[in-house]
C-alpha cells in the first residue's frame, strides 16, 4: 500500500504507485456484485433509500425485468425506469414531488436506488439467451438514462429563445463511502437542484441550466463516458462547468487542469496511477486551463463560503525528474502531476471537458471546474460508523452549497 496525503475528502495527492486496493472483509463479500454494489446491504443506505422514498425503485425494476420476453422489451423497460429514476430525482430536489422525510435536497436516494438497479440487472437471468456483451449494453444504457446525460435538452420547455443562454453543468455520485457511506456529493445534488432550471444571470439576462451526473470510476472515464455525453452538447452551450466536493471551507476555481491520474481508489476500490487516457495520446497537451471568467466570480458576492482563484500545479519540470509543487501554473515544458484540482476524478473530467472544448475548436467558450466545499455534518454528528445519515447543519451546508453555485453560475454566465 501506497502513503497518501490528503487535502481534502476530493483530492489526493498519491506518493507511491497503487494498483488496486482491497475492499475491507465483511459480509458484502458473499454478494456476487460489485464492491460498489455490495455497500446497499449495510444499514445506513438502506434508511436512506427508506427515508428518501426510493426503497421500491429496485424492486419494482426487478418485475418490469422480469417481464421482459425479449432484448428489445428489455432494453426498453431498462431505458424507461432509467429515465424515471433521473426525472424522480429531479422533480424531488425541486419539490415537485417529495417522498420521505429526508430532505428534499438529497442526492443519495439517486444514488442507492441507481445501485440497486443495477444490481437487479446483474443477477437476472432471462429466458432468452443474454450474453456478456448484450447484458454490459443494458448496464451502459441505464447507468446513461439514470445519470441525465442522454436527456439534456436545451430546447426542452421553458424560455430557450433568443437571449436566453445555455449552461452545461456536471455533478458526482457520493465517495469514499468505506469511510464514510453516509457521505453525500454536494455537486451530485447541485445537478439535480438545477436540472432544467432557468436562473436570472448577474447581469439581468436569462440562462437555462442542463445537468448530468457522472460515476466516481476511473474506467468509466477510461471508456470515454465524459467524451460521449458533452460531445454533442459543448457547440451549443454558452458555457459548461465540471463541479465536485473539494476542501473544507471554500470554493476553489480551478485554473489549470493535468493529464495526471494519482492513484486514489474509486468506488470500485480501483486505483490507476497513469496519464489520463485519451483518443489521440500522439496530439494531448499535459495542462488545460479554465476559460471561465474567475476574475468576476472571485470577486463576486456568491454566497457564504470564500471562492478562490485557484492556480496551484504540482509538475514535474522539464528536464527534471522530481515533482515540484508552483503556485502560479504550469512552466513550459513540464509534466502534470496535479492539476489544481489534483490528480483524482475532478481533475480528469475538468481536464477532459477543456481537452474536449480546445479539440472542437470552441476556445472561446467559458468552461472549467468548481470545487464546493467539503459538506460537513453537525458538531454533534462526526462519528463515520454510527453517526445518523443526517442533521440540520448536514442540510443546511448543503442547501447554502447547491445556492452559492447556482450564484456562481449567474455571475461566469453575465
Amino acid at each position: 500500500m501506497s502513503r497518501i496525503r490528503h487535502t481534502s475528502l476530493g483530492l489526493a495527492l498519491i506518493t507511491a504507485t497503487l494498483v488496486v486496493a482491497t475492499p475491507p472483509a465483511s459480509a458484502d463479500a458473499v454478494c456476487s456484485c460489485t464492491v460498489e454494489e455490495a455497500r446497499l446491504d449495510r444499514a445506513a443506505p438502506q434508511e436512506i433509500l427508506r427515508r428518501g422514498g426510493f426503497d421500491g425503485v429496485a424492486p419494482e425494476f426487478a418485475r418490469a425485468l422480469a417481464g421482459a420476453e425479449s432484448y428489445r422489451e428489455a432494453e426498453r423497460a431498462v431505458v424507461r425506469h432509467g429515465a424515471r429514476l433521473w426525472r424522480e430525482a429531479v422533480d424531488r430536489a425541486q419539490g415537485r414531488h417529495v417522498r420521505g422525510d429526508l430532505s428534499r435536497d438529497d442526492d443519495r436516494p439517486l444514488y442507492w436506488a441507481r445501485l440497486g438497479m443495477t444490481r437487479e440487472l446483474r443477477a437476472w437471468q432471462p429466458e432468452f439467451r443474454l450474453d456478456e456483451t448484450g447484458r454490459n449494453r443494458l448496464l451502459d444504457r441505464l447507468e446513461r438514462s439514470s445519470r441525465g446525460q442522454d436527456s439534456i435538452r436545451f430546447a426542452r420547455g421553458g424560455p430557450t429563445g433568443k437571449g436566453v443562454k445555455r449552461i452545461l453543468m456536471t455533478g458526482f455520485d457520493p465517495f469514499t463511502l468505506d469511510r464514510a457511506v453516509r457521505i453525500s456529493n454536494p455537486s451530485g445534488a447541485t445537478a439535480l437542484a438545477l436540472d432544467g432550471t432557468v436562473i436570472r444571470t448577474a447581469d439581468g439576462g436569462l440562462a437555462r441550466i442542463e445537468t448530468a451526473v457522472f460515476p466516481v470510476r476511473w474506467q468509466d472515464f477510461a471508456d470515454g463516458t465524459v467524451e460521449r455525453t458533452l460531445r454533442d452538447q459543448l457547440p451549443k452551450a454558452d458555457l459548461f462547468t465540471t463541479v465536485s466536493q473539494g476542501r473544507i471551507g471554500r470554493f476553489d476555481i480551478e485554473r489549470f487542469n493535468g493529464a495526471w491520474r494519482g492513484g486514489f481508489a474509486d468506488n470500485e476500490n480501483l486505483s490507476r496511477t497513469e496519464t489520463v487516457p485519451v483518443d489521440d495520446p500522439a496530439t494531448q497537451p499535459q495542462w488545460t486551463a479554465t476559460t471561465l471568467p474567475y476574475a468576476s466570480i472571485v470577486g463576486a458576492d456568491t454566497g457564504r463560503f470564500p471562492v478562490r482563484d485557484n492556480t496551484a500545479v504540482t509538475e514535474i519540470p522539464a528536464g527534471g525528474t522530481a515533482p515540484v509543487t508552483r503556485a502560479d501554473g504550469p512552466t513550459p515544458g513540464s509534466t502534470a502531476r496535479a492539476g489544481g484540482g489534483g490528480d483524482y476524478l475532478s481533475n480528469e473530467i475538468a481536464y477532459r471537458a477543456t481537452l474536449l472544448r480546445d479539440r472542437l475548436g470552441l476556445r472561446e467558450l467559458p468552461g472549467g471546474h468548481v470545487h464546493t466545499p467539503v459538506l460537513q455534518f453537525g458538531a454533534g454528528n462526526t462519528d463515520p460508523a454510527t453517526g445518523a445519515v443526517t442533521d440540520a447543519e448536514f442540510v443546511r451546508n448543503r442547501v447554502d452549497i447547491i445556492a452559492q453555485v447556482r450564484a456562481i453560475i449567474a455571475v461566469a454566465a453575465s
